[in-house]
């Protein structure tokens, strides 16, 4: 699954080899340190006697979360809200990673691995002994609900459901399904790859309390959601309650969980939330359990300001800031690591402004912007050294054996006079400084590309979250070497939420003609990290509507084939191909007080973009 941050499961993988990219940051050696090579700071061995208080956790700028049901719309799809708002209350069928590895912990797990039959075109997925806070057991027919309400979002409007990829995965290639007792089974119309279709997709299934939520009113009886028309009609219901953010603390749905917590308060203002132990909860935790409290900040100053303070428990470390990591490692613990995920600026392919959507579709274009992105030279001035190149959907760090080789050494490497002369051999009139024109228009070997008239000048807009700041410095950068390269680009600054909501072609068509560039972060990636859902043509989080034939044609392999191969095959072309700018993969800095411990996976987690407060406890 894929979620957009500034997003989805992970599980096993063997490490690649030392001739990857190095790792990033500054690793610390020594003796209590349980570190994985390559980390920003240390990560300290579990100590004390466990006590409960209330977590103090803060949000970064825009990133608060927007949406409660566990369906969730692509507008609304971050990790922000899936993992740290949502998963403190309803878990997913298999939990991962286990801390920063990439591999299932069993333990969080509310059912076993998957068992396959029929040529793997059924599987079995058999639920652990879990209770619901009302006491009620959960059972398969719990996880069939969420599948059927998802099949109802989707029918409605395929933006309903962030993750959806129309035609493969749940839940179009769901052909049938039953659910007795503690197992589901579920019947497919194409055999799959096993591990694609686990960790990509089955293992994101969020079993929900039918027993309380299968109506389509306050007052309603509970229906058949076997029957489509009551899903949709339930479907309706809930979604219309999760709009209402004023009611998330005192509406009865969000009461029944199965996670270690349930909501209590909820600004709908500011987002801010507090929760409160779920004392059902089936799952490990720390004993005494802590409460939670979220709070978002309006600005990374302010977030920095209240770490230097001591005034928040659960902080991040703005990468402007890292000189300053010193100041407060009195008082708190530091630990980054890189998230298994890709960063990049979005290209948008359906903007007619300027015929920008017929420039961008020139592969030459694409590989001149990324001849004009200094990636060392960011991971130098911007991110202090805690960063590491990346050229592709698949990093280096963490590891995978399905990093290609062109995505560990710079297939455009900078060089602002190679981009210049990629344009000048195609048609370009280029002026440093000013704004290049097309002076040869056509289709030829040596022309301007389909679509481009005579004249045509390379100037567009690019929309960026202001946080965190390293992302402004990054295009400033770009906006300031493109220039010397004769590309005219205009920034404008946003914020994270609000890009969502509007710069997203599929679930805002009314805005195709809005951006031709944009930059909000990037994304969580799975563990078989297929960029299905990202970059084929009719994908979810296709967020500009890149098309590619042959890109299509291998994704598919990925997620038809039993061939390891087909994936890492897959980002090497895509590595190759450029449908966006790709940007360092970056160590996620998180600080938590001296006096807060807990297993070390727990913190770990935190740079996966995950949140486990459940075993964070205090030491006095």
């Amino acid at each position: 699954m894929r979620i957009k941050r500034p997003a989805f499961q992970l599980a096993a993988l063997a490490a690649v080899g030392a001739t990857v990219l190095a790792a990033c940051g500054t690793a610390t050696t020594t003796s209590n340190n349980v570190s994985p090579n390559g980390s920003f700071g240390k990560l300290p061995a579990q100590t004390g006697t466990p006590h409960a208080g209330t977590i103090t956790w803060a949000f970064a700028p825009g990133t608060a979360p927007t949406w409660i049901l566990p369906v969730t719309p692509g507008a609304n799809s971050s990790v922000y809200t899936a993992y740290q708002f949502q998963a403190e209350s309803w878990r997913p069928l298999n939990w991962f990673p286990d801390g920063a590895a990439q591999k299932e912990d069993p333990s969080m797990s509310l059912a076993d691995d998957p068992v396959w039959s029929n040529g793997d075109k059924t599987v079995s997925i058999t639920l652990k002994p879990w209770k619901w806070s009302d006491g009620t057991e959960i059972t398969a027919k719990d996880a069939e609900f969420w599948i059927d309400l998802v099949k109802a979002a989707v029918a409605e409007n395929p933006a309903n459901y962030g993750n959806y990829s129309p035609g493969v995965g749940i839940p179009d290639q769901i052909t049938s399904m039953t659910a007795v007792g503690q197992t589901l089974t579920l019947n497919l119309n194409a055999a799959v790859n096993p591990t694609w279709f686990w960790e990509d997709s089955l293992a994101g299934v969020i079993p929900l309390p039918a027993q309380s939520w299968a109506k389509a009113s306050a007052t309603g009886p509970i229906l058949d959601f076997t029957n489509p028309a009551n899903a949709t009609a339930i479907y309706n219901y809930l979604s219309s309650q999760a709009k209402d953010l004023s009611t998330y603390a005192t509406n009865p749905l969000w009461q029944v969980v199965d996670g270690p917590y349930k909501i209590t308060q909820f600004n709908d203002t500011t987002d801010a939330f507090t929760m409160v132990p779920n004392k059902a909860y089936s799952g490990p935790h720390a004993s005494p359990e802590s409460n939670l409290q979220g709070v978002p900040f309006t600005s990374e100053t302010a977030e920095w300001n209240a770490v230097k303070a001591g005034s928040i428990d659960v902080g991040f470390v703005p990468f402007q800031d890292i000189p300053q990591v010193k100041s407060v490692e009195k008082n708190y613990n530091v630990f980054g690591y890189p998230g298994f995920s890709f960063n990049y600026v979005a290209y948008n392919f359906k903007d007619t402004t300027g015929d920008f959507n017929n420039i961008i579709n020139q592969l030459y274009i694409r590989q001149a912007i990324a001849h004009l992105e200094d990636e060392q030279g960011y991971i130098h001035a911007f991110f202090y050294g805690a960063a590491g190149q990346a050229y592709g959907p698949v990093p280096a760090i963490p590891p995978s054996p399905y990093t290609p080789a062109n995505a560990t050494n710079d297939p455009y490497p900078f060089s602002v006079s190679d981009a210049v002369s990629i344009l000048k051999a195609h048609g370009w009139t280029v002026t440093p400084g000013g704004t290049d024109v097309c002076s040869k228009p056509g289709t030829g070997s040596s022309d301007c590309g389909a679509g481009i008239p005579a004249g045509t000048k390379l100037a567009w807009n690019l929309i960026y979250s202001s946080s965190p700041n390293v992302i402004g410095e990054q295009v400033e950068d770009l906006v300031s070497q493109a220039k010397k390269a004769g590309i005219e680009i205009t920034l404008k600054a946003d914020n994270f939420n609000h890009m969502l909501s509007t710069y997203y072609d599929s679930a805002n068509p009314s805005g195709i003609d809005l951006w031709a560039m944009e930059d909000f972060g990037g994304f969580s990636i799975a563990t078989y990290p297929t960029t299905n859902e990202i970059f084929n043509t009719n994908g979810t989080f296709n967020i500009g509507e890149y098309s590619n034939s042959e890109v299509n044609a291998l994704i598919h392999a990925s997620v038809t084939s039993s061939n390891p191969a087909a994936v890492k095959s897959e980002a090497s072309y895509i590595t190759t191909q450029q449908p966006s700018l790709f940007q360092p993969v970056v160590d996620n800095i998180f600080v938590w007080k001296t006096g807060i411990s807990g297993p070390p996976a727990a913190f770990e987690s935190l740079t996966q973009y995950q949140f486990n407060p459940e075993f964070m406890y205090f030491t006095k």
